[in-house]
């Protein structure tokens, strides 16, 4: 008696699978701000409808989620809150910059505004735009499906292992020696930070 093959048997690697199930159920949390916060909305509806790639479960609770989308600009006061979402994400996840405002700070070359998120979060996918249009979104999801199904393991072995957890890191305020006033006058009585 010879043994035939069973017409119901797949046999493929158990990364390959799980990579698939995360590629295609991505759950996504939205970070929007400004006209790129209004694009993200249309990529969700009917015309676009981005629950064809499996990225339509939007969730406000960064701990079932797995995708942060940021989308618009950032400013200072809002990078420690980004921070701890990110932090508050469970692995594995994944990050896309959405607008140039996100990847590069846009036209708002200020003091409050980040130029490049990328600075404090690690960005997968970048859209360029002011604002991207929802096919730029649609084409970004579909190019972070790629990276997710050729990367990860099913154990996580390419995260690093923390041995505690590691909270978000404060932007510390440097201070500037006496010498490196750049300003002509008298700023002796001005508020200053000074050591000791």
């Amino acid at each position: 008696m010879a043994l035939g093959f069973l017409n119901n048997v797949l046999v493929t690697r158990l990364d390959w699978v799980a990579n698939w199930a995360r590629k295609n159920s991505l759950w996504p949390m939205p970070f929007a701000t400004a006209c790129c916060g209004i694009e993200l909305m249309a990529t969700a509806a009917s015309r676009h409808d981005i629950a064809r790639f499996g990225a339509e479960a939007m969730r406000f609770s960064p701990r079932q989620c797995d995708l942060l989308l940021v989308a618009g600009r950032v400013v200072m006061k809002m990078v420690p809150v980004l921070q701890r979402i990110w932090q508050q994400m469970p692995e594995p996840k994944w990050c896309i910059a959405m607008g140039a405002c996100a990847a590069s700070g846009g036209v708002f070359d200020a003091y409050a505004t980040v130029q490049g998120f990328d600075r404090f979060v690690p960005v997968d996918v970048y859209i360029p735009g002011c604002p991207p249009r929802p096919e730029q979104v649609l084409q970004a999801v579909i190019d972070l499906q790629a990276k997710i199904q050729r990367t990860g393991t099913l154990m996580g072995n390419e995260f690093p292992s923390q041995s505690r957890p590691t909270g978000p890191v404060t932007l510390g305020l440097e201070v500037l020696p006496d010498d490196l006033v750049v300003a002509p006058g008298d700023f002796s009585s001005g508020t200053r930070l000074r050591e000791g």
